[in-house]
């Protein structure tokens, strides 16, 4: 069985998230949390290392995607 930890974010941000992610395959905001942190962490392991350019620019199309603020 997996395990699960929580992960809190803002309401606003959460709020912001739900609106997002209507009409999607994302049931949630974990759903969509899970996916982008897994996403990001696939990205890690296949490049051994995440550089810092790398991350700023994960950071910048979640800000402009409105998951960031």
């Amino acid at each position: 069985m997996t395990e699960y930890t929580t992960v809190s974010i803002p309401k606003e941000l959460g709020d912001r998230v739900e609106e997002t992610i209507e009409g999607t395959s994302f049931s949630s905001t974990s759903d969509l949390v899970r996916f982008l942190l897994r996403s990001i962490v696939i990205q890690y392991q296949r490049q051994g290392e995440l550089t810092e350019a790398e991350f700023e620019e994960i950071t910048e199309q979640l800000t402009d995607l409105g998951y960031l603020d």
